[in-house]
């Protein structure tokens, strides 16, 4: 693997999440602005989640069938460009439900397929995942504060270009990346089949891992939907509340450069993975008991934990424990089926949890990642799944 490898990922994963950070946090407005009723932009928003469950596994099985991550990973980055702008020629409910649909399935794939062409070039030419990963961290807060600034100065109606432009400079940032190392095989194992996705089901590592991760990533839903509300009502200004949100980011940026390679050098992928579970339980503990200032400023930093070295940790386990065939699949399962299916349906509890028991609620989300805990126990003695089993 050429030495230049690292600047070129690094590029390819700036443009994707800056695409992210430009088009995502300001779509539910740029939906309004255009005429769609709240109970529209739901609809849109939740069947744009729904078409993600479907569209990112399809992209990887193909990636890993075709052998063709990267031309896979281009060819989604230029549907992500085109169908971004769909938002500005659509007109009415049917016009952006359809550009909603467009635009999700093909950014859906575009982050596993990533990090599924990241991990093996970390690994072959000796830079740390966390860079690049830590990189589009940074380039999303970048992307988000350019939206606001876009916005205040040409409007919404710029986003969808913005993000567009974002998406397409992707695609031609992954058709430079280096190829990896070709693999000679036997044509019956050329390419994954129906019995090798199902090693990858059967693994016990992949279980254990996608459970694991689930529950941690789910228990951040009370927090991402009520967190704001409940601070503004006991007092805090609106710009405290942006500065305990940009701590979180900047927490998850630092875990993914600095601080967590080093944790995941000493810990071990499943100590690591007990560590992020842990912090979740003590953030979410803290966060159901006070509102206090401080408390809040300290819990806000274990976001780097519960966020990031979760997700460092889980990208070792794939990469030790997946076959190099399934790399794409492994990725956008995870991914989609197991992060997005549990967000989505810890974001559909969020509302009646709060409902029912206000800040209590963040109780069940501490309980989730207690959860995970015993999970982790066994994943360090899981090995790598068998090509031969199932």
């Amino acid at each position: 693997m050429p030495t230049g490898a690292l600047p070129r990922f690094l590029l390819v994963y700036a443009a994707l999440y800056a695409g992210y950070g430009l088009t995502t946090p300001f779509l539910p407005a740029l939906l309004s602005e255009r005429g769609l009723s709240p109970t529209e932009v739901g609809l849109v928003l939740a069947a744009g989640t729904a078409i993600r469950l479907a569209a990112g596994p399809l992209a990887g099985g193909i990636a890993d069938r075709l052998r063709a991550g990267r031309g896979v990973l281009a060819a989604c980055g230029l549907l992500a460009g085109s169908s971004a702008l769909l938002y500005l020629a659509g007109h009415g409910l049917s016009g952006l439900l359809l550009a909603g649909l467009a635009h999700a399935a093909a950014t859906a794939p575009l982050a596993p397929l990533a990090d599924a062409l990241a991990l093996p070039a970390a690994a072959a030419s000796r830079f740390a995942y966390g860079t690049v990963r830590g990189a589009g961290s940074a380039a999303f807060i970048a992307g988000t504060l350019a939206a606001g600034q876009v916005t205040g100065f040409v409007g919404l109606s710029a986003l969808p270009v913005a993000g567009a432009a974002a998406f397409v400079l992707l695609a031609a940032a992954t058709l430079a990346l280096p190829a990896g190392p070709t693999r000679v095989e036997a044509p019956s194992a050329g390419r994954p089949g129906l019995a090798e996705l199902r090693v990858l089901l059967h693994a016990p590592a992949f279980r254990r891992l996608v459970a694991v991760a689930a529950l941690v990533i789910a228990s951040h839903a009370v927090h991402e939907a009520f967190a704001v509300i409940r601070w503004r009502e006991a007092g805090l200004s609106p710009g405290t509340a942006s500065l305990l949100w940009a701590e979180a980011v900047a927490a998850e940026v630092l875990v993914f450069l600095v601080v967590g390679p080093r944790l995941l050098a000493r810990l071990g992928p499943a100590g690591a993975l007990a560590l992020a579970a842990g912090a979740g339980a003590l953030r979410w503990s803290v966060a159901a008991l006070t509102v206090a200032l401080p408390a809040l400023a300290a819990i806000q930093a274990l976001h780097g934990l519960t966020f990031a070295l979760l997700h460092l940790a889980a990208m070792q386990v794939l990469a030790r424990t997946v076959p190099p065939a399934l790399a794409a699949t492994a990725q956008t399962l995870y991914g989609t089926l197991g992060l997005g299916l549990a967000t989505t349906l810890a974001t559909l509890a969020a509302g009646p949890l709060w409902a029912r028991l206000g800040p209590g609620a963040f109780w069940v989300m501490a309980a989730l990642c207690a959860a995970a805990l015993p999970l982790v126990r066994g994943l360090a003695d899981d090995g790598a799944p068998r090509r031969d089993a199932g």
